[in-house]
């Protein structure tokens, strides 16, 4: 009948717009971002009847619980086999404080003694690197840089402050500024600096290393230090280095770059892994052949590698181990776990990632990823998929053996204090953010996958 047939030209109307929309929804899904598909071990918890040689894995070591908020640690391993760790007394800012471990990461019982006065005064989370020297008989030295950026209202001198050591971390100088509202060209730099990179020219690694920050607006700047014949640190004028890509730096708030020299550290390709800070897109890649001058269009990482302050180091082996803040922006995995479902992301907090260069560079995931620890959520009072976000910040050193030595900071635990609360400068908190310290070996971590 013709009733029927209308019913039937009806039914199929609305099958195709219920086809378009299912469409458009999981265009929409991905554009949102995919779920990785490479394995993820769970490091938090151990599981019943773990054998002995894998204990240690799911062992969390405190490096420092004072207080009750310590964060955003980074680390250098010295030529002793000590690890030397650094830590703001605080949320970004505070009092630079110190941690040694001599035994591998097993401990940290020992600290920097008489540390400069200068460091009490520390504005932004501190970051440490080697500087080794070629081009004359200079000895090692390590670096300690804290920034100094805007705090909400609060004040800011401005630039970034550099201490050094010329004898593996024992002694440390005196902080020294540069590009404060007292000189000439004047930055406010958050997280400085993210990376230092040291450069080669005409094939040969030179005495020069390619620093990066990034600032309020998300520029990001390199700059670039080098040595006087007496000594002294002259840094270049901070550039601008992705303005090529501006739209895509402005519209992700890229910041936080992490840059990784190709060849176990040797080669002649860089590559930047980036913070995405508005978590509409993934983090991304991009390549330079040319020292960091100019910069390939940058790509989404995988969403194995999504995440931010990514720390990179190589394994004997040659591949790469990455720390970094998890943030997981499938839909569906959202909708699952997340403690927001509207804000479009998670994160499953503290984690690695195993991966080739070269895979990353091809656009592949890697070979597996790691929940290293649990951070707690004010809700949970047992480890769950999600976690905390507020960790992640990590340092990162690779032991002879191949043994990653990581350190980070968060609530590693769900205890609450029995009476009051802690004061913090992110408020009156139940739970104590501390510093822990993880020692992974990936032989171990294969075995448990069973590889």
């Amino acid at each position: 009948s013709s009733a029927a047939s209308d019913v039937y030209k009806r039914q199929i109307v609305v099958e195709a717009q219920m086809c378009i929309l299912m469409r458009a929804i999981m265009e929409k899904i991905k554009r949102r971002g995919e779920n990785y598909t490479i394995p993820q071990i769970d490091l938090s918890v151990e599981p019943k009847n773990t054998k002995e040689e894998f204990k240690y894995l799911y062992e969390n070591v405190t490096v420092e619980k004072k207080g009750g908020y310590l964060g955003h640690p980074d680390s250098v391993l010295l030529k002793d086999g000590s690890i030397l760790v650094f830590f703001p007394e605080g949320h970004g800012k505070g009092k630079t404080l110190s941690k040694i471990s001599r035994d591998g990461g097993r401990s940290y019982t020992e600290e920097i003694k008489n540390p400069p006065k200068s460091w009490e005064n520390s504005r932004e989370t501190p970051t440490v690197y080697r500087l080794e020297f070629s081009e004359s008989d200079t000895p090692d030295k390590l670096i300690m840089i804290s920034g100094n950026p805007i705090w909400g209202r609060e004040k800011s001198r401005g630039g970034f402050d550099c201490s050094l050591s010329s004898d593996e971390g024992k002694t440390w100088s005196e902080y020294e500024s540069f590009f404060t509202e007292k000189d000439e060209v004047t930055h406010y730099p958050i997280v400085a600096l993210s990376s230092l990179t040291r450069l080669r020219e005409n094939g040969k690694f030179v005495d020069k290393w390619m620093g990066l920050f990034h600032e309020r607006d998300f520029v990001n700047y390199k700059t670039v230090l080098s040595f006087s014949k007496d000594g002294k640190m002259m840094w270049t004028k901070p550039e601008p280095y992705f303005s090529a890509y501006r739209d895509i730096e402005k519209r992700s708030q890229m910041c936080e770059v992490e840059c990784v020299r190709s060849d176990m550290g040797r080669g002649d390709e860089l590559m930047l892994i980036t913070r995405s800070n508005s978590k509409r897109i993934n983090s991304l890649l991009s390549f330079s052949r040319d020292e960091g001058k100019t910069w390939s269009r940058p790509v989404a990482a995988p969403a194995s590698l999504n995440g931010e302050r990514h720390k990179a180091e190589y394994l004997p082996d040659g591949r790469l181990f990455i720390t970094f803040r998890s943030i997981e922006r499938d839909l569906r995995k959202n909708l699952k776990h997340s403690e927001n479902k509207l804000r479009g992301w998670y994160s499953e907090g503290w984690v690695a990632l195993v991966a080739d260069y070269n895979d990353l560079k091809n656009g592949g995931e890697g070979d597996y990823r790691i929940k290293v620890a649990h951070t707690y959520l004010d809700s949970q009072s047992e480890p769950c998929v999600a976690a905390n976000a507020d960790t992640g910040y990590c340092g990162n050193v690779i032991l002879p053996d191949g043994t990653a030595v990581i350190c980070s900071y968060g609530i590693f635990s769900a205890e609450k204090k029995k009476d009051g609360a802690y004061s913090t400068d992110k408020g009156r908190k139940k739970r104590r953010t501390y510093i822990v310290s993880k020692r992974i070996n990936v032989k171990d971590v294969e075995k448990l996958l069973g590889r």
